[in-house]
C-alpha cells in the first residue's frame, strides 16, 4: 500500500518558525505581518499547516500552546518511573479531549503531529482493571485524537488495535467504557484498510455481537458507527477492499441477525450505505451458494425495508431484480424463498410502483412456481399469500396478471391445507378480488 496520491506536502514546526523568523529579519515585516505572509505563502505553495502551532512572535511562543502544555506534562508522567493513572492524569486526558474537540481550533492537528496518539495509547496500555474512569477518559481522548492518516497510523504503530481491543474485553460490564471504546473503533479504522484488517484479526466481529447480544437495552450510537466503517471501502490508497468479505462474516456469525431487532439500528445503517452493503452480500451470497449469508441479509433487508425511503432506495439500486436472481439460484430450498417473499411483500406495501416492478422482475411467476413445487412448506405457502396481497392490493393491473397465471388455485390449497395459511389466503383472495374469497 503506497502513500495517497498528490498528498499535501508538509513542513515542522521549526522550519514554520524560521520562515516567519525570516520575514522579520530579512524583508523587515512586522511579527504580525510576518506570521500572516509565511501562513499565506506556504498554502499557496500547498503545504498543510494542519498541526503547526501559529503565534504571534514576541505575543507568545509554542510552548505557551495549552495542547502542548498539556502532552509535556502526561508525557512527563507516564515516563517517570513506577508512573501510576493518578488523578492529574485523568484530569489531563480530560484536558486534552476537551482541548482537541474545539471546533475549529485544530488542536487535534497539533496534539496528533506532537506524539499525542503515541502518548494516550501508551497511558491506555498501563490502566489498571477497576479504574473506570482513567479507562473511558483515555478512550474518549484518543477518539478526540484521531482524525486524519497521519494520526490513524500512529495509533496502529503504537499497537493501537490490540491495546482497545483488550480495554473492550475487559470492560465489558461499563457502557461508558464500551461507548468510548468503539468510537475509537469507527475513528481508527476510518480510510484505513490496514486497521480495519487488524480489528478483524482481532476478532472485533466476535466483541461486536457479544455487545449486541447482551446490552440489547442500551442503544449504541458507536457501535452502528464501527459497524458502518468496518464494512464501507473507503480507502482510496488500495485496490481490492477486503470489506465485503468481511460483511459475510459479520452475517455468517449473525451479527446481522442481531441488527434486525432494532429499528434505530436500522435507520442508522441504511443512513450510512448499509443497503447497498446488504444488497452487495446478496450477490455474494448468490454466486458462491452461501444459504446461510442469503437467509440472514433477506432477513436484514426486510428491516431496512421498513420505511418508505428505503423501500425505495432498494427498488431504485435493483433490489427486486438482485432477489429475484437469489431465488433462482436457490429455488430448491423454500426456506430462503420465504425469506425472499418477505422482502417483496414489504417492498411492496403500500406502493403500486413497487408492486409493478415487482411483477416485471418475476415476482408473480416465483410465487406460482414455489407454491406449486412446495405444497408442504407452511411458512413459504404463507409468505406467497402475504406478498401476492400486497402485490395486488393497490395494483389492478397485478390481479389480472396474477388471475390469468393460475395463482386462484394455489392459494385455495394453501389455504385448505395450512391453519397457518388460512387468513394470508382469505386475504389474498379478497384483495384478487375474487367474491367467493370466504370459502
Amino acid at each position: 500500500m503506497g502513500p495517497p496520491k498528490n498528498a499535501a506536502r508538509t513542513i515542522s514546526q521549526e522550519a514554520f518558525d524560521e520562515v516567519v523568523k525570516e520575514n522579520m529579519e530579512d524583508l523587515g515585516m512586522d511579527p504580525t505581518e510576518a506570521l500572516e505572509d509565511a501562513i499565506q505563502t506556504l498554502t499557496l505553495q500547498g503545504v498543510d499547516l494542519s498541526g503547526i502551532v501559529t503565534c504571534v512572535p514576541g505575543e507568545g511562543s509554542v510552548k505557551d500552546n495549552p495542547v502542548l502544555q498539556c502532552l509535556d506534562r502526561l508525557s512527563q508522567l507516564n515516563s517517570s518511573p513506577n508512573s501510576q493513572i493518578g488523578d492529574e492524569v485523568v484530569d489531563l486526558l480530560d484536558k486534552l479531549t476537551e482541548l482537541c474537540k474545539a471546533e475549529g481550533s485544530g488542536n487535534a492537528a497539533i496534539a496528533s503531529r506532537n506524539g499525542g496518539v503515541e502518548i494516550v495509547c501508551s497511558i491506555c496500555s498501563k490502566i489498571e482493571i477497576g479504574c473506570e474512569r482513567a479507562v473511558f477518559l483515555g478512550l474518549r481522548a484518543l477518539a478526540s485524537l484521531l482524525h486524519d492518516l497521519q494520526s490513524r497510523e500512529a495509533f496502529r504503530a503504537s499497537g493501537g488495535p490490540k491495546i482497545l481491543v483488550g480495554i473492550l474485553t475487559d470492560g465489558f460490564e461499563n457502557i461508558d467504557i464500551v461507548s468510548s471504546g468503539f468510537s475509537v473503533v469507527a475513528a481508527a479504522a476510518t480510510s484505513n484498510e490496514v486497521i480495519k484488517e487488524l480489528f478483524m484479526e482481532l476478532k472485533i466481529d466476535e466483541l461486536i455481537l457479544r455487545v449486541l447480544s447482551v446490552k440489547r437495552e442500551v442503544s449504541i450510537e458507536s457501535l452502528y458507527d464501527a459497524i458502518r466503517v468496518l464494512l464501507t471501502p473507503d480507502d482510496n490508497r488500495v485496490l481490492a477492499s477486503q470489506v465485503y468479505g468481511y460483511a459475510r462474516n459479520f452475517a455468517k456469525i449473525g451479527i446481522a441477525g442481531a441488527l434486525v431487532e432494532s429499528d434505530e439500528i436500522c435507520t442508522s445503517i441504511a443512513e450510512n450505505g448499509g443497503i447497498d452493503a446488504v444488497l452487495l452480500c446478496i450477490d455474494d451470497s448468490s454466486e458462491q451458494g452461501n444459504k446461510t449469508v442469503a437467509k440472514v441479509c433477506c432477513s436484514l433487508l426486510c428491516k431496512l425495508a421498513g420505511s418508505d425511503t428505503n423501500k425505495n432506495a432498494i427498488v431504485e439500486k435493483k433490489g427486486m431484480d438482485r432477489l429475484m436472481k437469489l431465488s433462482s439460484r436457490f429455488f430448491d430450498d423454500p426456506s430462503i424463498l420465504q425469506e425472499i417473499m418477505a422482502v417483496i411483500s414489504v417492498l411492496s406495501l403500500r406502493s403500486p410502483d413497487n408492486a409493478a416492478i415487482a411483477i416485471e422482475a418475476g415476482a408473480g411467476e416465483l410465487a406460482l412456481q414455489a407454491m406449486q413445487k412446495f405444497p408442504a412448506a407452511q411458512q413459504m405457502q404463507r409468505n406467497s399469500c402475504l406478498m401476492i396481497r400486497n402485490l395486488v392490493s393497490r395494483n389492478a393491473a397485478n390481479r389480472t396478471i396474477l388471475l390469468n397465471s393460475g395463482i386462484e388455485k394455489h392459494i385455495r390449497m394453501a389455504k385448505q391445507n395450512h391453519v397457518s395459511c388460512k387468513e394470508a389466503a382469505t386475504d389474498a383472495l379478497r384483495d384478487l378480488g375474487l367474491d367467493d374469497y370466504n370459502m
